[in-house]
């Protein structure tokens, strides 16, 4: 695909039909995605540069207040219009707050809202304090007036974190002058004249005293991500429910190595939140300064370094700057960049704002709901049973697919030797693209697969990441949870999955503790997992660690060899060995699901999609899982031959183009051409797709996407599928550079009837003149 730019969201229109001809489209001038952009600077007469302020955004304007530029501490009130990229003082009357940097500043309603800060004069180093007063500036008069608040009050502080949530003002941590804090308060700023300061009991997994860090709002959740912490400085993202007033640290466990990992630990970065994702800009980490700017997805746990598009004007790195977002861009201004110097600059980044990708989720359901499962497990000794789907297991794991080929074949010879026993021979016909012992019938029986080393419960586990690429993370605490862990390790270690081997390992190692670590070592040595218990015994024999854990009823159960081990271990420690060999994640899930559409599944296919007679042989819980369309036909309308015909409402679609929805479907790939958009528009709602990311991304592909070398190829397909004001803007192309057009070799294979429609555009948009100078050059 073309550079991506940013089109309108896209929202499914339940009355219309399923033809494609109420598509609506916006052509140009869109902002690339993952632009950044240099924006005009903030003139010395306006403002000075500087660091350590506030920005904030009201309608179309951001508004900077404060900070320093480098000698003395700033009070000045600054607004950028970004529509004309223009700068000038706001209006102000009244009394401001004093001059101060490292405040925070938050927006109610049509106010902003500035708590405390430090103050005084940095020049000659006199008067400097914190302060924890309360002003507010109405944007719509240019007041400033300051909350007089009674009773108890947060400590004065500087270099906090602020947000608004529920028409109330929070506070938490910053430093006070002699220490950092971690309390947090609130107020209501409904109304001025009631208004009081509570402090907010709050509970769970607290982050630790800090200052100099962003807080982010998503998802009904307060986000913290790094900062100044002392000795404990670490990169973790804690998340805070407002409801609940409930801290919870979010694991890091889950993630690969190999796959992107959190930001480095830092301080003065920014962080904000747009639709499901948190944006961590700058900042200072380990004596560098950064410009990447990473992004966390809140939904799927996972943090990505965003590439910036080709043509950016990247900002370099900075810490102490501030950021804000209006619509679908955020705004990036001033900070401390190289050589403290003070930056006086405006970025603007484009966001892209896609509905999520719902591959794992879709799958996910498939598993919990157990519909169309073709294949029984019959586990250890107890032969208990668990359900499973062919298609999905033998696309992830090859020891597994290995297993079910050699049940299949004793049920094939089962079934040929009960049927000649019967004199009645097994039909013969059938989809030709089928492999046989794999054509639909009425009511398939279940392959079962007898799996005698793996027991039910980590056998479950083990599916659950063959559908999800994830499993459940261990409870705090809870021992048997990271017992089982183990039992899935050793899973994962015979049946050879590579990636389910390195989240066991990160997981259990993540989870063991003073409480457990003995428990974990024992299992470890009993299961043979050698890695695992190295890990054990190096945490038992650390300084800070030994005397507790020597000292526990565990240590006095355990067995000989390994209190044996652990002794020797303390007084002579083996060598650590260091291994530069590249760690094997495995692939993913997306990943196998695109090796399994193209080809590597084949032997297993159970359905025929017929596209304009033409076959194309599929997996029915493939197609079930990601289409509620295939799922209501196989549950209650399943053809008897097994063969399904294709279209999306009254249209058939090119072959190229079901292809792109094959690929879509099986593992969730939007990249196609321009063309193929056209035809699969509106099949987000006509196969009931889980969302409409297919359709939001078929839209700015069309919008953005169409040139004169695809034009005649769009046309075509704007005709087909009776898109009108595709077909009316390629036809605007096609005039006014027939030129180039009518060197196209594709132009001969027009039908006529959009020949003629190119003519009459011609006429109708060209001068004799024109037409004269344009036959010449032909």
């Amino acid at each position: 695909m073309a550079s991506t730019k940013v089109a309108p969201s896209v929202d499914f229109d339940h009355s219309c039909s399923d033809s494609v001809e109420y598509l609506t489209l916006n052509f140009g001038p869109f902002e690339t995605v993952h632009r950044w952009r240099r924006l005009p600077p903030c003139d010395e007469f306006v403002g000075a540069r500087r660091s350590k302020h506030t920005v904030v955004a009201y309608r179309d304007a951001i508004y900077v207040f404060g900070g320093d530029n480098g000698k003395n501490m700033l009070n000045d009130l600054l607004r950028f219009d970004v529509k004309d990229c223009s700068w000038c003082r706001a209006f102000t009357t009244g009394t401001p707050p004093a001059p101060r940097y490292h405040h925070s500043a938050v927006v109610y309603g049509s106010s902003m809202f500035v708590f405390g800060g430090y103050t005084g004069d940095i020049y000659s180093n006199s008067n400097l304090k914190n302060k924890n007063d309360l002003f507010e500036y109405k944007f719509a008069t240019g007041q400033w007036t300051e909350w007089k608040v009674e009773g108890s009050l947060p400590v004065a502080r500087s270099a906090h974190g602020a947000t608004v949530y529920d028409d109330k003002l929070w506070i938490f941590a910053g430093y006070d002058g002699n220490a950092r804090l971690n309390d947090m308060w609130t107020i209501s700023l409904q109304d001025r004249e009631h208004a009081c300061w509570e402090e907010i009991d709050q509970s769970g997994e607290i982050p630790p005293s800090c200052c100099n860090f962003p807080v982010a709002v998503c998802r009904d959740k307060m986000f913290v991500f790094s900062g100044q912490s002392g000795a404990k400085i670490t990169n973790n993202l804690f998340q805070f429910e407002f409801k609940g007033h409930m801290w919870t640290r979010i694991p890091t466990e889950h993630l690969l190595r190999g796959s992107p990992p959190p930001p480095q630990r830092r301080y003065g970065h920014t962080m904000v939140a747009f639709d499901r994702h948190l944006y961590v800009f700058g900042g200072a980490a380990d004596n560098t300064l950064p410009n990447e700017l990473h992004c966390y997805d809140v939904d799927s746990q996972t943090w990505e370094v965003i590439q910036p598009s080709l043509d950016s004007e990247m900002p370099s790195g900075r810490l102490f700057h501030a950021a804000a977002v209006i619509q679908d861009a955020m705004y990036i201004f001033g900070g401390t960049v190289d050589n403290n110097v003070r930056s006086g600059e405006m970025y603007r980044f484009q966001f892209s704002s896609y509905p999520k990708c719902t591959l794992h989720e879709d799958y996910g359901k498939l598993w919990e709901n157990r519909q169309f499962c073709d294949v029984e497990f019959i586990l250890g000794e107890r032969e208990e049973r668990v359900l499973g789907h062919i298609a999905i297991v033998t696309a992830r794991c090859q020891w597994l697919r290995k297993k079910i080929l050699q049940a299949r074949d004793r049920q094939r010879q089962k079934l040929k030797q009960e049927s000649s026993e019967e004199g009645d021979e097994a039909p013969s016909g059938g989809p030709k693209d089928i492999p046989a012992g794999n054509r639909p019938s009425s009511s398939p029986p279940l392959l079962e697969v007898s799996i005698r080393e793996a027991e039910a419960q980590p056998f479950e586990v083990l599916m659950q990441f063959l559908y999800t690429d994830k499993i459940q993370y261990p409870r705090r605490g809870h021992v048997q949870d990271v017992l089982l862990i183990m039992d899935v390790y050793k899973l994962a270690l015979s049946f050879k999955l590579s990636r389910l081997e390195q989240l066991c390992v990160q997981y259990i190692e993540a989870s063991v503790d003073l409480q457990n670590v003995l428990s974990v070592c024992e299992n470890a040595n009993k299961l043979q997992l050698d890695q695992l218990k190295e890990h054990c015994l190096n945490f038992v024999v650390k300084e800070s660690h030994f005397n507790q854990v020597i000292m526990t009823k565990e240590f006095e159960h355990l067995s000989t060899p390994l209190i044996v081990e652990i002794v020797r271990r303390k007084q002579q420690p083996p060598p650590r060995l260091y291994s530069d060999q590249p760690v094997d994640i495995g692939t993913s899930l997306v990943q196998d699901m695109k090796a399994y559409l193209e080809g590597g599944g084949l032997e297993f296919c159970n359905i025929v999609l017929l596209l304009d007679g033409h076959p194309q042989p599929a997996h029915q819980a493939i197609l079930a899982a990601r289409s509620s369309y295939f799922e209501a036909m196989f549950r209650s309308f399943m053809p008897e031959d097994g063969q399904v015909n294709i279209s999306i409402g009254e249209m058939v679609p090119s072959k190229q183009a079901f292809e792109s929805m094959l690929r879509y479907i099986y593992y969730g790939d939007v990249n196609m051409p321009p063309e193929d958009s056209l035809y699969l528009f509106s099949a987000p709602y006509y196969y009931g797709f889980s969302n409409n990311r297919l359709q939001a991304y078929c839209k700015q592909n069309l919008e953005m996407n169409v040139t004169v070398e695809n034009v005649l190829q769009i046309l075509e397909a704007a005709d087909k599928t009776q898109a009108l004001d595709m077909k009316k803007h390629c036809l605007h192309i096609i005039v006014h550079q027939f030129i180039k057009v009518s060197k196209l070799p594709n132009l001969r294979s027009l039908s006529q009837l959009l020949l003629l429609d190119i003519i009459e555009s011609l006429a109708t948009h060209i001068s004799d003149k024109q037409c004269a100078e344009m036959c010449s050059d032909i």
